[in-house]
């Protein structure tokens, strides 16, 4: 033997033990086991002390080695180190594989995902200074995935367990994004998640290529980026919805505002308008960005904006008519404010809806669809495919629901009236009804919710640009607002029945004479709605009027109640010729049904509406 190897093994514990002392384990192991070989010749006989003395160094060795690996101080690394070590010198591993790979496992547990804390910079990358804790989130990644590449030399059947903890790396980056996502996060933010997401999965690539980690994020980003697209539009929905609450607030008192249907209705258009345009900008910020797991979804993004709006714009349609009560939509999925279903609407806030409606199909289609050609590079998907965004179709859709809206609006506020006008006519028995000394006060609730009507129009329907219809006679010159069919006393100084034959061909003749279209179709203007309110009411008052049986007395009660309402309406009417037909029906109807119909002198009718007139006066200065 030659006599540097025997000074070798002889020198070999004082060796070991100066290794043990400066923890140099790796070079402890490569002595002892480069000394196996002449141990196992001579181990017995000449070399017997130094055998068991480098035995029981070994020992110690393997003891703080296991404690390596157990330890919670050591590096995941320095552990797997020990572990190869401890199987150079044969020591039974299969216990310390599955302890270490629990601490693999836990190392994901502990892994804590703090965005706004990790923001992974490089000079690649705009030059942005890394910060402490980005640095710190990538060192820790760099150690786990040398753990795992060392876990995998040392255990080499363990690929598809490290496969799977790789994977697991992915998940728990978008688990935790996808929570981000629901919070409303800005799609910088965003951005920001997916590069520490991607920094990560290429950091766990280099050591475990073949897990295919790279499609699994691609996957993963698909999933989280409609995610995010979905989010942002129904954040959008509930921030008009929020805008609408406003309404619903100022009718039970809890805020107060001078003119809270315009406050609401510009609050609502500007809510639309730029939730629609920060959508838009935070999606065209995710197709900028250089960054290989977004570059390959550009073509989906744009995709799923479109469709995004679109599905966007058919809640909104839905969210509206269930707002008014007159529908309730499946996908409607969002809570609200209480008291706005049901019984409960506010026919105010219908007419905001209305008149949103029309803002929509008139202005903000245009503006949204010329964005979007803007940021899909040219135009939308076709009509192939009913998700893509078809603004014709969402302009069909708020067309009509401004119009439903709106002659919903009329409804409400007309049945309104109606309480009113059934409570006047089933109240008093008009055959011993007294002589009329002043005008009803039914007339003043009547014009009270006119009055209310007209502020609630006039916050938010533009005035029409058509010139009132003035009634004119028969000669088709104006006339006094005191004309009617009873004026003349010819018509009522013979028997009763001849009166009212005379009244009824009059009345006729006058109809077809002026060719008058009653009922015409509703205008989005002020004087087109408060006009088809009045000729409502004044329809159904007519109605009314047919059911009761009149002396003359009532009869002269309601002649005079409409020629106050002559007085007082032919300024608010937009087709006063058509208002005075009918007020001139409701006369003509209680003619009809007035056991005898003689008419208050002009003089008298004059003198109670002039009375009445300066007692509104007088109550209007005192409030």
């Amino acid at each position: 033997m030659p006599s540097h190897m025997l000074l070798f093994i002889y020198d070999l514990p004082a060796t070991l033990a100066k290794c043990i002392k400066s923890e140099a384990y790796a070079d402890a192991v490569k002595y002892y086991i480069g000394a196996m070989p002449i141990f196992k010749i001579y181990g017995d006989s000449s070399f017997l002390d130094c055998k068991r003395a480098s035995e029981e160094a070994i020992a110690i060795i393997i003891k703080a080695l296991q404690g390596k690996v157990f330890s919670d101080s050591e590096s995941i690394q320095a552990r797997a180190e020990a572990v190869m070590l401890l199987k150079q010198l044969d020591f039974p591993v299969n216990n310390l594989k599955e302890q270490l790979f629990e601490k693999l496992e836990q190392f994901l547990v502990d892994l804590h995902l703090d965005y706004k804390e990790i923001r992974y910079a490089s000079s690649g990358l705009g030059g942005i200074p890394v910060s402490a804790s980005s640095s710190a989130h990538e060192a820790s990644i760099r150690e786990f995935a040398e753990a795992v590449r060392a876990y995998r030399v040392i255990f080499p059947d363990s690929e598809q367990q490290l496969f799977r903890l790789a994977k697991e790396l992915a998940t728990k980056h978008f688990e935790a994004t996808k929570q981000h996502i629901k919070k409303q996060v800005s799609s910088t933010d965003l951005v920001a998640m997916l590069r520490v997401i991607w920094t990560d999965v290429l950091l766990m690539d280099e050591v475990l290529p073949e897990a295919g980690l790279r499609d699994f994020t691609f996957e993963a980003a698909h999933d989280a980026i409609k995610q995010y697209v979905a989010c942002r539009f129904s954040h959008l929905l509930l921030d008009i919805s929020d805008a609408l609450v406003k309404v619903h607030d100022n009718q039970k008192g809890v805020i107060e505002e001078e003119h809270p249907l315009q406050s609401a209705l510009e609050t609502s258009k500007k809510a639309l308008v730029q939730g629609s345009m920060d959508a838009l900008l935070d999606s065209r910020r995710l197709l900028d960005e250089n960054l290989e797991v977004l570059s390959s979804l550009t073509d989906l993004i744009i995709e799923w904006v479109q469709e995004g709006f679109q599905d966007f714009f058919r809640k909104l349609n839905d969210h509206f008519f269930m707002l008014s009560g007159k529908k309730y939509s499946a996908n409607e999925d969002l809570t609200f404010g209480e008291g706005m279903q049901g019984d409960k609407v506010l026919p105010e806030l219908v007419l905001l809806l209305a008149q949103l409606s029309v803002f929509i199909e008139q202005n903000a289609i245009t503006r949204i669809t010329e964005e979007i050609s803007s940021f899909s590079g040219g135009g939308t998907r076709g009509y192939e495919n009913s998700s893509a965004f078809v603004p014709a179709e969402i302009c069909r859709i708020f067309r009509s629901a401004g119009e439903e809206l709106l002659q919903h609006y009329i409804s409400l506020k007309t049945q309104k009236i109606l309480i009113v006008l059934k409570k006047r006519f089933t109240t008093p028995n008009w055959v011993k009804h007294k002589e009329p000394r002043e005008v009803h006060m039914f007339v003043d609730l009547l014009l009270q919710e006119l009055d209310t009507i007209l502020n609630e129009v006039k916050q938010i329907l533009p005035e029409g640009l058509q010139p009132k219809h003035r009634r004119t006679d028969s000669n088709g010159s104006a006339t006094s607002s005191r004309s009617n069919p009873l004026r003349d006393d010819r018509l009522v100084r013979s028997n009763t029945q001849k009166a009212r034959s005379q009244l009824l061909e009059s009345h006729l003749a006058k109809l077809f004479k002026q060719k008058m279209e009653i009922f015409t179709k509703v205008e989005h203007t002020q004087e087109s709605v408060i006009t088809t309110i009045i000729k409502l009411f004044l329809k159904s008052l007519q109605e009314f009027v047919r059911l009761q049986t009149f002396n003359r007395s009532g009869f002269q009660q309601i002649q005079l109640d409409i020629h106050f309402l002559k007085t007082t309406l032919k300024d608010t009417a937009e087709d006063e010729a058509a208002v005075d037909f009918l007020l001139d029906e409701v006369i003509v109807a209680a003619a009809e049904r007035c056991l005898d119909p003689i008419p208050l002198e002009p003089a008298i009718l004059d003198r109670l509406t002039q009375a009445k007139l300066a007692k509104n006066s007088d109550q209007s200065s005192t409030s």
